[in-house]
């Protein structure tokens, strides 16, 4: 098991650990409600330094990257963010990634920790003076409706100005600090990229505001969940692509890349199944992995199901076929639970881009 550099600062703060990815990452603190709760309310604090970062410097490198993701990375202007996912040539996700652009000739690209081995090979293939720069990199997501006021309050001044999907470089207890503003919650989100020597100090500043607190993995599922954000390696793997994953309006069809023949066959032909939001009336969720049922027919599969605590009832995603309408009702799992399809996201008060 591997541990982030904030793994003592968890474990002083009473979190039950678990192994996720084979690394040692809170699931929850006060509780997963809780945490949910007073994310939606106030602030959160969650540890993402298991995630993989990539630096790639000189346009070379970067139209190599470019090459490998079905969003226009090239193209991304100085100072801001681009969502998309990184494929193979079967047009299938490898990982759903997040470009950040620092400079004309420099990129930095954040990718998930389940995917890291797969990613590195590829990019490393490609893009040779990539530099993997996960292991000198913490990164520390501050989520909910008084983040800005929370890093303000740290000394991170530089959140103030920060649009939705936009990042800047700042200078924190003399070190270099990347800060993004994205968020996997449905509320104002921020990252902090920053040495690992200097997690610690920043986690503790940020737990010293008040109105914030650390949360888990639990939260953050609930939480992302109700966005009806997808869940790398259990929502979108390589046995998807980004059509199957409703991310159609990340792909940059005007452009060359890797799957993209694939992709513009798999479009021509159609009947795919879709990942598609579900719903069930009361508290009981869906799961991971149940089939889902139509007239007793097996139509599709569960890939993500929670109780919703901000919407009060059980919530998920599934790849079904794209023909069903909202409010089709299927049956989901070994006791046949009454499941609805639904809209996202089933959350719709978050304040992200405010």
């Amino acid at each position: 098991m591997r541990r982030t550099p904030l793994y003592d600062e968890h474990v002083a703060n009473g979190a039950k650990v678990v192994d996720f990815h084979g690394w040692l990452l809170p699931i929850q603190y006060a509780g997963i409600l809780e945490e949910h709760a007073h994310t939606r309310s106030r602030v959160s604090l969650f540890d993402c330094s298991h995630m993989g970062e990539f630096i790639l410097k000189g346009h070379g490198s970067i139209r190599a990257f470019d090459r490998l993701v079905c969003m226009d990375a090239a193209g991304l202007p100085v100072g801001r963010c681009r969502y998309g996912a990184l494929l193979n040539e079967a047009g299938r996700i490898v990982d759903d990634v997040i470009a950040l652009r620092l400079d004309e000739d420099l990129l930095y690209v954040v990718t998930n920790a389940g995917a890291l081995d797969a990613v590195r090979a590829r990019i490393l293939e490609h893009a040779p003076d990539a530099r993997d720069v996960s292991e000198s990199t913490a990164k520390i997501d501050v989520q909910g409706p008084g983040a800005c006021e929370a890093l303000m309050a740290a000394g991170i001044s530089a959140a103030r100005d920060l649009r939705y999907f936009a990042v800047c470089r700042t200078t924190w207890e003399g070190a270099e600090v990347i800060v993004t503003r994205a968020g996997y919650t449905g509320e104002r989100g921020y990252e902090l990229y920053l040495p690992p020597e200097l997690a610690p100090k920043a986690w503790r500043a940020l737990i010293a505001v008040p109105g914030t607190a650390p949360a888990g993995l639990g939260a953050r599922d609930t939480l992302r969940t109700e966005m009806g954000y997808p869940l790398s390696g259990q929502d979108v793997d390589e046995s998807r692509t980004p059509l199957e994953a409703r991310m159609d309006r990340f792909i940059a069809w005007n452009k060359e890349f890797v799957g993209r023949e694939a992709l513009v066959e798999l479009k021509r032909r159609g009947g795919y199944p879709v990942l598609t939001a579900i719903r069930t009336r009361d508290r009981r969720a869906p799961r991971h992995g149940f089939e889902a049922y139509a007239d007793g027919v097996a139509v599709g599969t569960v890939t993500s199901g929670v109780f919703g605590p901000s919407v009060g009832y059980g919530i998920g995603l599934a790849y079904l076929p794209d023909a069903l309408p909202p409010e089709s009702i299927l049956t989901a799992g070994p006791r046949s639970i009454e499941i609805e399809v639904s809209e996202l996201p089933f959350y719709r008060q978050g304040s992200c881009r405010d």
